[in-house]
């Protein structure tokens, strides 16, 4: 696959989970950039992409990170605040792309040309920078919020609804980072049968 000239790779991180903002980074990489082991974040560890994240940013052309808000999510859906996050992150780039390259079957809705890639982030360098970038971001904001609301775990599951997750928002009832449009969290208020919000 042909790569351009100052093209922008862009995913997001925290679709998935019932708890947090959704983030997002894009990243214009030199042809040369060094970084072993660059990967999709999810085939990883953490230690991993820390240090991958701290030699993207330190080697990137550009590179910027945003968010949605989980009160944009419950009012957009997820899909629609994922693409917004995107949007940021293109947006705040110091360096204009040439091309948009975007893991998955989406692209937001901005002023470059466009592409989405399905596995993009296992295929294409800069996506592959983006999407650690985005995670690495993402948990460390799910660590800092740990720290004010200690009795969910969030610094374990990141928001992700594991059983250790259910129980815990079971016990204590969503706080003010849940996705309130997200069946679980629904069936924690009272809105919807567990089971049906479950499967």
């Amino acid at each position: 696959m042909r790569t351009p000239l100052g093209l922008c790779g862009v995913d997001e991180a925290g679709r998935g989970p019932i708890a947090g903002p959704v983030y997002a980074a894009a990243v214009i990489l030199p042809p040369r950039a060094r970084l072993p082991g660059l990967d999709d974040s999810k085939k990883v560890n953490a230690t991993q992409r820390e240090e991958l994240a701290h030699g993207i940013r330190r080697q990137a052309l550009a590179w910027a990170v945003a968010f949605a808000s989980v009160e944009e999510i419950d009012r957009f859906n997820i899909l629609r605040a994922s693409l917004l996050a995107m949007k940021r992150a293109i947006e705040a780039l110091a360096v204009l792309p040439s091309e948009v390259w975007v893991d998955g079957l989406h692209v937001p809705p901005v002023c470059y040309p466009s592409r989405p890639i399905v596995g993009g982030d296992a295929k294409v360098r800069a996506i592959s920078a983006a999407s650690i970038l985005a995670k690495t971001a993402r948990d460390a904001e799910m660590v800092r919020v740990a720290a004010l609301f200690p009795q969910y775990g969030f610094e374990r599951h990141k928001g992700y609804a594991t059983p250790e997750h259910l129980a815990a928002l079971s016990q204590h009832g969503p706080c003010e980072i849940y996705r309130r449009s997200f069946a679980p969290v629904r069936a924690a208020l009272g809105e919807e049968p567990l089971q049906q919000a479950l499967f």
